[in-house]
């Protein structure tokens, strides 16, 4: 029996209400947030104009890997849950299990870290306002937009991507012309590619801190995914994942690398720091009457976007594993509107741990919870690679064609083996960082619990679960 047929006779369910411009702008919007406009500064800071440069291409190259890899298994096996749903399938459903839950932690730390950066904003107009405040009134704003309908989730975040969008290129269009001379900088001389090599060139740090920073660069790219999670909530997947994809890949790659160009020529890689936008300081810096308020406004839109989309994926999630009985029954449950609301409270809880950043040091717990989500993201990465390879490999063993595949991800076996040996590479390098190492420890062991929980609970009779597929193709 189909997982449609089965929610049918429940009454409520997921409704395929997404479109095409819905998943390009759910899928590009869900990474433009704190990863760019907080998070880029951090990354040039760390390893310096050519590092980050370098950091960002290599998490571009390692994108494309993943999504082709998902779009594959998506176009072909339309669920909610997806890559949760495709580990269970075909790698096992220990790992299946893992994943689900590390995503899921994941996901919704992500959440958390951009109601801190949200709250982190607003002290620009509100200076003597505690951050945990306006943490607290974003969560309860967010939890309201995820508790409508689908559609009304989807066309909200529409818009608000675009918004997103419209910014980066106006931001990129003044950063170039202040760069220049062409735009005044309270009557700095144009810096022209000065700053490049000041403060140590390049590479200041060596090159070897291009793979420490690697983990900041995955954080900042997490969100992509998101196309695989909503294809259970997609009109016509077949058609508007691949279309989807094609799109978001290279434009979140241009967006990043762009917007780090312009940061590294604008300013000296030791000015951009972690809780200050370099976006806001450059519209500062020109002196345009309100633009940097209204930057900041359009950055608060973008991060509390992005914690929008987290909690989506999460609940989503936690739903599709609650359908799988790899969470507890209660989570599965939907609202007359086709809502996860369970789903939603589970993770707007764990999400308040946010709220720690603005009570102990706020730089170190914020890199913490970037390095835990890192982590969970890679992690989940290796898994949609590994199951991709699995499923072209079963799927040919079986007598399936090629050209039956609505969707192929390129160059077979190549792809997935080299997005499992890059992911790895991202997973070695945060050992040698300390502000990252914790969260490394902490994320694998959080893997390793899910492991054990999952094999004490169900032991070895789940694994034959795994020979009857969970969704129909």
């Amino acid at each position: 029996m189909s997982q449609e047929t089965k929610n049918a006779e429940k009454g409520p369910q997921l409704q395929r209400t997404m479109k095409s411009r819905h998943l390009f702008m759910l899928s590009l919007g869900g990474v433009i947030g704190t990863g760019l406009f907080l998070n880029a500064g951090l990354t040039i800071n760390q390893s310096g104009p050519g590092g980050a440069m370098l950091a960002f291409l290599f998490g571009g190259i390692l994108l494309y890997l993943v999504m082709t890899c998902l779009g594959e298994l998506s176009v072909k096996m339309p669920v909610t849950g997806a890559f949760q749903t495709y580990a269970t399938k075909y790698i096992g459903p220990g790992t299946g299990f893992a994943i689900g839950w590390i995503y899921w932690l994941g996901s919704a730390t992500t959440a958390g870290v951009e109601f801190t950066a949200a709250g982190i904003l607003m002290q620009r107009w509100f200076p003597n306002t505690p951050v945990w405040i306006w943490c607290a009134v974003f969560i309860l704003l967010l939890f309201l937009m995820n508790a409508l309908t689908t559609k009304a989730f989807a066309e909200s975040e529409y818009w608000f991507a675009g918004i997103k969008v419209v910014a980066v290129i106006l931001f990129l269009i003044i950063g170039v012309a202040a760069i220049f001379g062409i735009v005044p900088m309270h009557g700095k001389p144009a810096p022209y590619f000065s700053n490049l090599m000041s403060g140590g060139g390049l590479f200041p740090a060596g090159i070897s801190i291009v793979f420490v920073t690697l983990m900041n660069v995955i954080f900042s790219y997490q969100g992509s995914e998101l196309i695989g999670i909503a294809a259970g909530e997609s009109a016509e997947p077949q058609k508007n994942i691949p279309r989807a994809i094609r799109n978001v890949v290279f434009r979140i790659l241009i967006f990043y690398v762009a917007s780090v160009a312009v940061l590294s020529l604008l300013f000296p890689s030791k000015d951009l720091g972690i809780l200050e936008s370099p976006f806001v300081t450059l519209l500062d810096d020109v002196g345009i009457p309100f633009a940097a308020d209204l930057m900041n406004f359009v950055i608060l839109t973008a991060i509390l976007s992005v914690g929008n989309t987290c909690l989506y994926a999460s609940t989503r999630l936690m739903f599709a594993m609650s359908q799988d009985k790899m969470a507890p029954a209660a989570f599965g449950r939907l609202t007359k509107n086709g809502v996860p609301l369970n789903s939603l409270l589970a993770t707007l809880i764990f999400s308040l741990l946010s709220l720690l950043t603005s009570i102990l040091a706020a730089d170190t717990v914020y890199v913490l919870l970037m390095s835990v989500s890192g982590i969970a993201v890679t992690l989940s990465w290796m898994g949609i690679a590994l199951s991709q390879f699995n499923f072209r490999r079963s799927y040919l063993k079986e007598g399936g064609k090629l050209e039956d595949l609505k969707y192929k991800s390129p160059l077979y076996p190549i792809t997935p083996i080299l997005c499992l040996v890059m992911c790895g590479i991202v997973l070695i390098f945060p050992a040698f960082d300390p502000t990252q190492r914790a969260g490394l420890y902490y994320g694998l062991a959080v893997t390793a619990i899910c492991y054990i929980v999952y094999f004490a609970k169900f032991g070895r009779k789940k694994k034959d679960a795994s020979n009857t597929p969970p969704f129909s193709s």
